[in-house]
């Protein structure tokens, strides 16, 4: 009966474990689904200095993209013709059945939104174009 006029302390301690079981959960949520996260275009990137082309093979199909995001291809050495961005998915893969080994490379504007660039490389690769190049200006050395 004593103890009824007794109070208890409040205790000045924070209780942690519950915050060290969310963290723990929310790491492992974060490490499963980071690498389904992860998606991009594969691109094989040369360490050293660009090279020429050699025109041994049949000519590439070349991508174009002008600064006001227009689309020209040039199949077979003919000349750049302007096409629409779905016209040009159906002749690159009407070209890639008719000679599998065709090599095909864009070549961007300066100017051009770096955006427009990776969307026709990946619109390009989900098309089965197995590898995309990217032309570029040779580094001319005064």
């Amino acid at each position: 009966m004593a103890k009824r006029g007794i109070r208890r302390k409040p205790m000045a301690e924070i209780n942690v474990v519950p915050y060290i079981d969310v963290t723990l959960v929310l790491l492992i949520i974060f490490m499963i689904t980071a690498p389904l996260l992860q998606t991009g275009v594969d691109v094989d990137l040369r360490q050293a200095e660009s090279e020429t082309v050699s025109q041994e093979q049949e000519p590439p199909v070349v991508v174009s993209i002008d600064r006001q995001g227009q689309y020209f291809i040039d199949i077979g050495g003919k000349g750049d013709e302007q096409v629409e961005a779905r016209e040009l998915l159906l002749l690159v893969k009407a070209k890639l059945l008719n000679s599998p080994k065709t090599r095909i490379y864009i070549r961007g504007d300066k100017e051009v939104d770096y955006g427009a660039v990776v969307t026709v490389m990946a619109a390009l690769k989900n098309a089965g174009v197995p590898s995309v190049g990217l032309m570029t200006r040779p580094f001319l050395q005064n």
